[in-house]
């Protein structure tokens, strides 16, 4: 019985025990929660920004990642990445055709009952024309994620999202919208660590796709005084 009832008593210690950062109670951290701004929380917890330390230089290395690792990840996407937009260039082409036959079917009489132009008419040449619009936008995040061009497939699928949620079919238009956030924040992110992996001494200019160039040393231009005539 003795064990029994220490046992009880060992779990509800354990269960009410609380992860609690090295240095810190749990009250701290309460406080400094409470403390920090809104904004600052949804930009630690979107972008995740490297915290200060001996060990942010470092911190783009995860899982012991190499340069040009790193300079590979800023300029492709992933498989998750590249699914995710493979799977959503079909969906949006889908999207973009109903919502233009739902706004076709739903279009006014060009001419009220009183033979007066209806101002809530739009023409079906421009709906057609939008849809082309809408087509040729997936068609492009297709192309983008069949290349792992994770910039531009966000910014197309945030643009998509957009012209759909202008066009008040927030439901679908919403999901894009946050997609394209996404992939722009993954974007975001590898462009950090590489920037943070990469020796200060050793970064050159911005390259391509925004991924950050090594600079090789250059040899060092010595002037050497030409050697004296003989007669002199």
């Amino acid at each position: 019985m003795g064990t029994g009832f220490r046992g009880e008593e060992t779990c509800r210690q354990g269960a009410n025990l609380r992860w609690v950062p090295a240095g810190r109670t749990t009250e701290e951290r309460r406080s400094e929660l409470e403390r920090t701004p809104l904004a600052d929380r949804l930009r630690g917890a979107f972008l995740k920004p490297v915290e200060p330390g001996p060990s942010a230089g470092a911190a783009g290395r995860s899982e012991g990642a190499s340069i040009a690792e790193l300079e590979d990840r800023v300029r492709f996407a992933d498989d998750k990445e590249r699914l995710i937009g493979l799977i959503a260039a079909p969906i949006a082409a889908a999207v973009g055709l109903l919502v233009i036959g739902a706004l076709i079917a739903n279009d006014p009489a060009a001419l009220l009952r009183n033979g007066h132009v209806n101002k809530l008419h739009v023409s079906v040449s421009l709906y057609e024309t939008l849809a082309g619009v809408l087509l040729g936008m997936s068609v492009l995040m297709l192309v983008m994620a069949w290349l792992r061009k994770r910039l531009y497939l966000g910014i197309l699928t945030a643009l998509y999202g957009l012209a759909i949620f202008n066009l008040h079919y927030w439901g679908f238009g919403i999901p894009f919208i946050l997609a394209g956030a996404w992939f722009l924040v993954r974007a975001y992110r590898a462009q950090r660590d590489l920037r943070e992996a990469a020796p200060a001494d050793r970064s050159g200019p911005p390259g391509r796709n925004g991924a950050t160039r090594v600079s090789r040393p250059q040899p060092r231009k010595r002037f050497t005084p030409p050697a004296s005539s003989a007669g002199r």
